[in-house]
């Protein structure tokens, strides 16, 4: 569970600028989904485990980062001013 959560914090991290809440919202069920496959094929058991398996249970007992609750507020991403170099009062972004 650690080597999945670091990955997904790692993801959620790096493209954590601009509107990304559909994206983590598309990973979130997609990791929910494949986790509790994975842990009906662990305990030998029928079927993709959602009843089994509650949110709760996969995000509280077993310690899942959820994507969608680790939305920064980052201001200084937010704040972008109109830039004098960029011309025509657009917003200058590196090259």
């Amino acid at each position: 569970m650690a080597d999945l959560n670091r990955k997904l914090r790692g993801w959620g991290n790096y493209f954590c600028l601009g509107p990304v809440s559909k994206a983590y919202r598309a990973v979130d069920l997609h990791t929910r989904f494949r986790l509790r496959q994975w842990l009906s094929n662990k305990h030998k058991q029928k079927g993709t485990g959602a009843g089994r398996y509650s949110c709760d249970y996969l995000y509280e007992t077993l310690g899942l980062v959820a994507l969608l609750r680790r939305r920064a507020n980052l201001p200084w991403a937010k704040a972008r001013q109109p830039c004098p170099e960029a011309g025509c009062g657009k917003t200058a972004r590196p090259v």
